[in-house]
């Protein structure tokens, strides 16, 4: 669990620093944007952008059950945030693994991408797709005709 808030801990430490020395050089207005720039990169980075993690067990049962995407990822990886933002709302509706916080998810990774942990990679009826299109992750979702 601590690496997934590392970077957003960082950024945060490293915001309040620079902040802190903006403000007591007396440039108060320069130092309120600067330390709220960090702590939107530093939300942005967190994992409470995504929706909860489930472990990849839990996922693939889900999976099974419903019929809907698991999507396997990690926090700080610029391309699992555009695909969590473009999908909106509809993010909710996948099943989603932290791989840093599930072994067994990074090792699910790993098997579908050669032996390295890229992510975002997203698991539709068994078969696995390394940063696929946020488009065609969204069509998944529908219900089929």
């Amino acid at each position: 669990m601590r690496r997934s808030w590392s970077l957003p801990t960082v950024l945060i430490l490293c915001g309040s620093v620079a902040t802190a020395g903006m403000f007591l050089k007396g440039d108060r207005g320069t130092a309120t944007a600067f330390a709220s720039v960090f702590v939107l990169l530093a939300a942005v980075n967190s994992p409470l952008v995504f929706p909860r993690s489930v472990s990849a067990s839990e996922a693939r049962r889900r999976s099974t059950a419903d019929g809907r995407p698991v999507v396997y990822w990690r926090p700080g990886c610029t391309y699992c945030l555009r695909l969590r933002f473009r999908l909106g709302l509809g993010a909710r509706r996948l099943h989603w693994v932290d791989i840093w916080r599930d072994p067994d998810g990074a090792a699910a990774v790993r098997a579908a991408n050669d032996g390295d942990e890229t992510v975002p990679t997203v698991v539709v009826a068994g078969r696995a797709y390394t940063n696929p299109d946020p488009a065609w992750v969204r069509e998944q979702l529908l219900p089929s005709p």
